[in-house]
């Protein structure tokens, strides 16, 4: 498995590596940022949104995060395709959820830049590093038995 998957990331061109990589670590601090909140308050961690949809959507990015870390850690076009449904959901999420806060205290919209960035990097590389991945370990994947 190990040399598998440093072939898998080895066959990456360089710009698709460091995407990876980026997405790797923005998932980091979303499952460090929401496993603390739930560890702290339990399910009711996002009980500051009044819309019900987005507690249970935030507290199961307890579960998602790790998920897209493990798929996109293994270069599998699932956990790109996951990253990018799970950014617009979560940019969404935040900014429906926090409007009201916004609209009082512009000032607030600070706390959702990082998140918007990098929101806009995942949705933006989605196709683009989905074509890459797939181009290169799409062969092994997808090849047909030689006679």
């Amino acid at each position: 498995m190990g040399v598998e998957l440093r072939k898998r990331w080895g066959e990456q061109p360089v710009w698709a590596r460091l995407a990876l990589a980026v997405y790797l670590t923005g998932f980091l601090v979303g499952t460090r940022t929401h496993v603390l909140d739930v560890a702290r308050d339990g399910i009711h961690a996002y009980a500051m949104f009044p819309q019900v949809p987005l507690q249970v959507f935030f507290v199961s990015l307890v579960f998602l995060d790790p998920l897209v870390i493990v798929l996109v850690g293994l270069v599998r076009r699932e956990g790109i395709w996951l990253a990018g449904a799970e950014m617009v959901l979560d940019m969404c999420g935040n900014w429906w959820g926090n409007w009201h806060w916004l609209r009082d205290d512009p000032s607030q919209l600070l706390r959702l830049v990082p998140l918007t960035i990098f929101g806009v990097f995942v949705v933006a590389s989605v196709l683009p590093l989905r074509r890459t991945v797939a181009g290169r370990t799409g062969r092994s994947e997808t090849a047909l038995p030689s006679a």
